[in-house]
């Protein structure tokens, strides 16, 4: 018998039958053989095998997997802020360089300050061959290291990142995001952009250039909200609104886009706004479209509701509505006729500020009112848009960097430089007090 609150059954408690009741004679069972012995050699062999194979399989799925061909190397999470620039310097000397042959233009990332919340440069990014650094802005130190096994199409920022471009072999398909002050990655996707493409950030989404394919990521996720022209794989035929046309260059603003548009039934070529981030990615909404009337024709600028088209023979400015398609405006330009090509990257260079574009042709730099994108003033033998420091404009030339009033166009001096030969285009940004120089391959650091 089981005791007070105990679980434990007594046996006795458990039979129903009397222990005197006969058990019926069963009938004979047929002899079995004997259980099949596990530890034979073919079994090891089998066992062995298996294990080989498995091992061999996990190695191979290791060694040609991505994360076995990319090298990260964090860096801490924050960083100084850079000293304010109030006065310009009487002179600049170079303090550092670069290789920085993924970089069409100096790539400098903005974080939020704590304190204020204000965005300020805090690191300097250079790309080469497979390699992304981001760097000290005053010493040129690499703070972080992103690398992958795979050619770098193009560099560059937003968002309080960096943005890497890869290319995996036709296309640039490999889009990465890394934090640019710890450079850890962030979201990451694969796409079909083309090789030579530019990076451009409308503010919460950023787009790919191209001559017949355009498409477009989301902020938060990249997750793809448009794609734009001749399609690799239609799955809802008649949705683009213009198909067999060419693409040259564009110009993007807060919650929109332009690009210039090449197509076989058009007596000219045409611009066309659009929003970067229609109901659904495969049927774009087009705000606006307008003859130029041109060919070789340019967008230099766009604001929340102008766009401006440069248009040769004769040299001319013309300014269209970006909700109506309807131009509104046109001014005379002094550029030549032989600056009217196609960008690099399907991009005008222009540098903006609060109040000016400015817009390098190829020979001369432009600047425009950002009220009404009319020119004000230009600034010959040009080598670049250039930038802005401690308030004035500064246009590369080939003596090294002019100073300008922005407003008048006032030369107020020339910071002499030496290049070391080079004398193809330069690219400008600032960060801090540090100019930085894209000669090319190259990314010079001047203080």
């Amino acid at each position: 018998m089981s005791s007070p609150g105990s679980d434990v059954t007594d046996v006795e408690d458990v039979l129903d039958e009397p222990a005197h009741e006969s058990v019926p004679e069963s009938k004979p069972v047929e002899e079995r053989p004997p259980a099949r012995s596990w530890r034979t050699r073919a079994d090891f062999v089998a066992v062995a095998l298996i294990a080989v194979v498995s091992v061999t399989a996990s190695v191979l799925t290791w060694a040609f997997s991505d994360a076995r061909a990319t090298t990260s190397v964090t860096g801490p999470s924050s960083w100084e802020q850079l000293p304010e620039v109030t006065a310009l310097p009487p002179s600049l000397g170079e303090v550092w360089r670069a290789k920085s042959g993924a970089s069409q233009s100096p790539v400098v990332v903005q974080t939020a300050s704590k304190d204020t919340g204000e965005e300020k440069p805090s690191t300097v990014v250079t790309g080469d061959g497979g390699e992304v650094n981001g760097r000290d802005p005053l010493t040129g130190d690499v703070r972080w290291t992103y690398k992958r096994d795979l050619p770098l199409c193009v560099v560059s920022s937003a968002w309080g990142r960096a943005m890497a471009l890869y290319s995996k072999g036709t296309n640039c398909s490999e889009l990465t995001s890394l934090d640019g002050v710890t450079g850890e990655r962030r979201a990451q996707r694969n796409g079909d952009a083309e090789p030579g493409t530019a990076l451009l950030n409308e503010g919460s989404h950023l787009i790919t250039t191209g001559s017949k394919f355009v498409e477009v990521y989301r902020r938060d996720d990249l997750v793809r909200s448009l794609e734009y022209g001749s399609l690799r794989a239609i799955v809802n035929p008649g949705k683009q609104p213009r198909v067999g046309c060419t693409y040259g260059s564009m110009a993007v603003t807060s919650g929109k886009f332009a690009i210039i548009e090449r197509c076989p039934d058009d007596a000219s070529e045409r611009v066309t706004v659009l929003k970067p981030n229609p109901d659904k990615s495969d049927e774009p909404k087009v705000f606006s479209t307008a003859m130029t009337g041109g060919k070789n024709v340019q967008i230099v600028a766009i604001t929340e509701k102008l766009v401006a088209v440069a248009v040769p023979g004769p040299s001319r400015l013309q300014i269209f509505d970006t909700e109506t398609g309807n131009q509104v405006g046109e001014a005379p330009l002094d550029i030549p006729d032989a600056d009217f090509t196609d960008p690099p990257n399907h991009v005008a260079r222009v540098f903006t500020t609060k109040t000016n574009a400015f817009w390098f042709s190829g020979s001369r730099t432009v600047a425009l009112s950002l009220e009404t994108l009319a020119p004000l003033w230009t600034a010959e033998g040009a080598l670049g848009a250039g930038t802005t420091l401690a308030g004035r404009a500064l246009i590369p030339v080939k003596e090294g960097l002019r100073v300008y009033e922005q407003a008048t166009g006032a030369v107020v001096g020339t910071i002499k430089l030496n290049r070391e030969g080079h004398t193809g285009p330069v690219q400008l940004a600032t960060a801090g007090p540090v100019v930085l120089e894209q000669r090319g391959e190259t990314l010079v650091a001047l203080r």
